[in-house]
């Protein structure tokens, strides 16, 4: 059953269970469960656990009406958060947060994002409120996406081609391509870091690395580093931020019997808000 991003209430606990109670207002994001005992978990990366398990791809996701989870990942929503608004935060929300942090990124300095989707939508909104004299560069195919993110604050927006008035401090890649990459690496100022925020890159274009220079694209201790998947901290947090500073997803909602009609609006593309089914 796929969902990924799912928000409910507690309807029944195990004899186990000593921290939720019915009733309680809870969310599950990407990280569906790991395996707590490694190394990575035991020091804070349990995203990168080898047993991470994925909410909708190795366990039953939120396409249902119950889902059963482990308490320990079953975390619970702020008082102030609309339940239906809090479940693109879980992931698309949370691993944009993540990318954030990985950024470096801080006040004064300049931010660039590459594509203009959930993530990278929500992402600006946190940016602008976390960092008010942060300067955001959206890069987008899309003109109608460059337009949406003006509205939203940003300083700058062009194609990936096109030259913004300054170097990025950091670049936040949120594109399944590759050419971006290639394109953007040199807006990126010395010592700034370019930070691939995307689950897969598609085989199509890799032949666009070909044309990649040390001397062009990397030289100057510029760095490329990746997200993957999320921490149940990295959760809390962007949670708990966005409750404080008012950030909320642009959604359209459905009921279940309409899924597939949500998954094909997906699916063709274009969308600038998130699709969520209300069960």
């Amino acid at each position: 059953v796929p969902g990924h991003q799912v928000t409910g209430e507690v309807v029944e606990t195990g004899t186990a269970v000593d921290r939720l109670k019915p009733g309680a207002r809870v969310g599950v994001g990407w990280i569906f469960a790991a395996c707590g005992t490694c190394p990575y978990c035991r020091s804070g990366r349990e995203n990168l656990c080898p047993e991470f398990k994925a909410t909708g791809r190795d366990a039953h996701g939120g396409y249902a009406e119950y889902l059963a989870v482990d308490e320990d990942f079953a975390l619970p929503l702020p008082d102030n958060v609309n339940p239906v608004q809090a479940a693109p935060l879980l992931c698309a929300g949370a691993v944009g947060y993540r990318a954030f942090r990985q950024s470096g990124i801080g006040e004064h300095d300049v931010l660039g994002l590459s594509g203009f989707g959930a993530s990278a939508q929500l992402l600006l909104k946190t940016a602008v409120r976390r960092f008010p004299d942060l300067s955001l560069y959206v890069f987008a195919r899309n003109p109608a996406a460059r337009e949406y993110a003006r509205s939203l604050g940003a300083a700058w927006t062009g194609d990936f081609h096109d030259t913004p008035p300054a170097l990025c401090n950091a670049i936040i890649d949120t594109t399944p391509v590759w050419k971006p990459i290639v394109d953007l690496l040199p807006r990126l100022s010395p010592g700034g870091r370019f930070v691939i925020n995307a689950i897969r890159k598609t085989n199509a274009d890799k032949n666009a690395l070909s044309s990649l220079s040390y001397e062009h694209h990397l030289w100057m201790e510029k760095s490329v580093t990746s997200v993957a998947n999320v921490t149940r901290s990295d959760i809390t947090q962007f949670l708990e931020l966005a409750a404080s500073s008012g950030v909320v997803p642009e959604l359209t909602t459905y009921s279940l019997s309409e899924a597939n009609q949500a998954l094909l609006a997906v699916h063709q593309g274009g969308l600038q808000e998130a699709q969520v089914l209300v069960v």
